[in-house]
């Protein structure tokens, strides 16, 4: 398969992403929009590394993945403590936990 045919997935996938991040407002959703571009921009990554023959993308992709982590773990317990609090999971009302 092409390599030009993994980066039109990946440019699809960010997309599919961005677009729920700008339309959508719970934040578990949006969090999974942001989850699914960090995955376009690791599947680029591989995609430039395979193009060009050496490692330096999928090293990349793995520390995005390790970022990504450790995203998801500040955001769902960011996510829970709103939720505790507000008994609801809306973006707008994250607004309301400023001082």
């Amino acid at each position: 398969m092409n390599p030009v045919n993994y980066l039109y997935l990946a440019a699809l996938l960010f997309t599919i992403g961005a677009a729920g991040v700008l339309i959508r407002r719970n934040t578990i959703v949006l969090f999974m929009c942001v989850e699914l571009m960090l995955n376009a921009c690791n599947l680029a990554f591989v995609a430039f590394s395979r193009m060009h023959g050496n490692l330096d993308g999928q090293i990349i992709a793995f520390f995005t993945m390790v970022v990504a982590a450790a995203e998801v773990v500040v955001g769902l317990a960011i996510i829970v403590s709103l939720f505790r609090t507000r008994h609801s999971a809306s973006v707008d009302d994250a607004s309301l936990m400023k001082l």
